[in-house]
């Protein structure tokens, strides 16, 4: 009888603690790659106060990690290859690669990595980072927008990310022509995510 009530005993905590550690069970990460093919960022910047100027950059590279029960914990990274960007005119191009702007021979990527995320609403967040551009890094955020609520996300879907960030050009080096092109600058990020 004892020896009965001993393994019964033994079973019980053996259960519990089962369900202790069940309760305790470590964050699901949700892996996704960024597919440059259906992905897109450009940068918009006023020009004489009446028009505006735009640089887009197709070469773009990065992914997102994700625990739809724990979305605060986010980590994203996007990185483009400044090297490629793109302009609507030669002269143009010449200058945003050249070393009043992007200076791309010494710093060939601009990179936004996001470390936390802050839910505004069911497909609609913040995401707070540094973005790093000509060597500067400053802090950053990006208000973003999902296609679906990352929060019922699997991992087996693809998912669709659009963001957009405002930034002042003059805190990452890029002093030139302050009387013709407007300090603010608005990036904008159209991204499809394939499951890594």
């Amino acid at each position: 009888m004892r020896r009965k009530t001993r393994q019964t005993i033994g079973a019980l905590a053996l259960a519990a603690s089962i369900l202790a550690l069940g309760g305790n069970t470590p964050p699901q990460k949700l892996r996704y790659r960024i597919d440059a093919q259906h992905s897109d960022v450009h940068a918009r910047v006023g020009f004489f106060g009446i028009a505006s100027k735009t640089a887009r950059f197709p070469a773009i590279s990065g992914g997102i990690e994700l625990d739809p029960a724990h979305l605060e914990s986010v980590k994203l990274d996007v990185t483009l290859d400044a090297t490629a960007l793109e302009a609507g005119d030669s002269v143009t191009l010449k200058r945003l690669k050249g070393p009043d702007f992007f200076d791309v021979e010494h710093h060939p990527q601009v990179r936004f990595v996001g470390r936390s995320m802050t839910m505004t609403g069911p497909v609609t967040a913040v995401v707070s980072g540094d973005l790093t551009a000509k060597g500067v890094t400053r802090p950053t955020t990006l208000d973003v927008s999902f296609t679906a609520p990352p929060a019922k996300a699997s991992g087996r879907e693809a998912i669709r990310l659009s963001g957009r960030a405002r930034i002042d050009r003059t805190e990452f080096g890029m002093t030139a022509y302050r009387l013709i092109v407007a300090k603010s600058v608005t990036i904008s990020i159209d991204t499809q995510m394939l499951p890594a």
